[in-house]
């Protein structure tokens, strides 16, 4: 299929060769053509340029045109950190924190991490996928094109696997482009909390090996906070995962800064996620690795705890993320574009660089750079069209408005949003 969209207001985040990622200052940067055209073929980005090089499409057969009436365009979003896969909702915990509750007396009386493992594990397969298909469908509707999508709410063989499954299904089967991350260690099941070595023997000696033989997972993770995993444990775990070939992508410093970060770059995480609580030497640490530091303002807004300071982050050089935490415990909620929004409200970055941290440096965060993150010729044609607008910091200003028109996935084009 070739697509020419053309009377673009502002074609964003767009260049002939693109970085792996930007960090510190250089998120700032956002290549942009005013009053631009983009070409797409073969569902891949083809061409671009001004609209006073409009091409000739004389050989060009089978040409849909788009005209985006001053609508900028960009690439898809690239949410980097989610729990998509979830067996129920948990509005009741949510009566609870109104009520005054914080989150670890929520998950010391049964509820949180738990909760949703004991609802999961009465949900099969097929239910699961069909919940987790539907929701990734409202997803794209809101500009996600690429996902990573945790495991964690199984906290059994059985379910964590199951999880994985359905998670591959999803990945086989819906446009967009998925990336499966093993979370067994998100929390010691009741019967382990005095046996820890006994499931961390569980993960790696059982969970693990089918992991690798039926190709279920891209990443490791593991949640490293106080009363859950320590930093010699999720180092143990992630060594485990690594010599099969997994990737560390943690779940750090939400709570409490215990050395999680250290050991998660000792691990060559590919990032480290949350870091609502950070020293000033973890922020350091950070900043002069090539781990990215994720940044999740949604379940910062939703629990009612800090904020990452991404301003400090990006200003020591850290390759800045955003994401969305999307699950049904602390952030029910993935819409990027609220992301975006948050980004810059609340952890005072400019709206390049929240753009930043979802496009090109959110694909860096699931090794995806190759593929999306920019509007790069012979990268995938995942790209959103927004209403007219006179000026990209509208995307964050109108936080409460939906501004996608369209969004176009592998180069096919979604039925138009109202």
């Amino acid at each position: 299929m070739k697509i020419l969209i053309k009377n673009i207001g502002q074609l964003i985040n767009c260049s002939e060769t693109a970085p792996v990622y930007r960090r510190g200052g250089e998120m700032k940067t956002l290549p942009l053509i005013e009053n631009a055209w983009l070409a797409i073929e073969n569902g891949l980005i083809a061409d671009f340029g001004e609209m006073k090089d409009w091409p000739g499409i004389s050989d060009w057969s089978k040409l849909e045109i788009i005209d985006a009436e001053g609508g900028f365009v960009l690439p898809a979003w690239c949410d980097s950190h989610t729990h998509t896969v979830f067996a129920a909702t948990r509005e009741g915990e949510f009566l609870d924190r109104l009520k005054g509750l914080t989150y670890q007396e929520i998950a010391e009386k049964g509820g949180g991490i738990l909760n949703s493992a004991n609802k999961l594990s009465l949900m099969s397969e097929d239910e699961l996928y069909e919940q987790a298909y539907a929701r990734l469908d409202k997803l794209k509707e809101l500009g996600t094109g690429a996902i990573e999508i945790k495991s964690g709410y199984g906290l059994t063989v059985d379910a964590e696997l199951k999880m994985l499954r359905v998670i591959k299904r999803l990945k086989e089967n819906h446009p967009i482009t998925i990336k499966a991350t093993f979370l067994g260690a998100h929390a010691f099941p009741l019967e382990y909390k005095k046996n820890h070595r006994g499931y961390i023997d569980s993960i790696i000696n059982e969970m693990i090996p089918v992991i690798k033989e039926e190709g279920l997972a891209d990443f490791i993770d593991c949640f490293c906070e106080t009363g859950y995993f320590s930093p010699e444990e999720m180092t143990e775990i992630l060594q485990a995962g690594i010599e099969v070939g997994l990737t560390p992508k943690v779940h750090v410093n939400q709570f409490t800064s215990i050395g999680g970060i250290q050991a998660a770059l000792n691990s060559q995480a590919l990032s480290v996620d949350h870091l609502e609580v950070m020293t000033e030497e973890d922020i350091s640490l950070v900043a002069k690795s090539e781990c990215a530091a994720v940044g999740l303002p949604s379940c910062s807004f939703f629990l009612g705890i800090p904020y990452a300071p991404m301003r400090a982050l990006i200003d020591e050089g850290a390759i800045g993320v955003l994401a969305s935490d999307y699950n049904p415990g602390s952030t029910p909620n993935g819409n990027m574009n609220l992301v975006l929004a948050m980004g810059c409200i609340k952890q005072k970055m400019l709206p390049e660089e929240s753009i930043n941290a979802i496009t090109t440096n959110g694909a860096y965060a699931m090794h995806l750079s190759k593929e999306l993150g920019s509007i790069t010729p012979e990268k995938i044609a995942n790209v959103i069209i927004t209403k007219p607008m006179e000026s990209l910091a509208y995307l964050p200003y109108s936080f409460g408005e939906n501004m996608i028109s369209q969004v176009i996935l592998n180069g096919k084009i979604s039925e138009e949003i109202s």
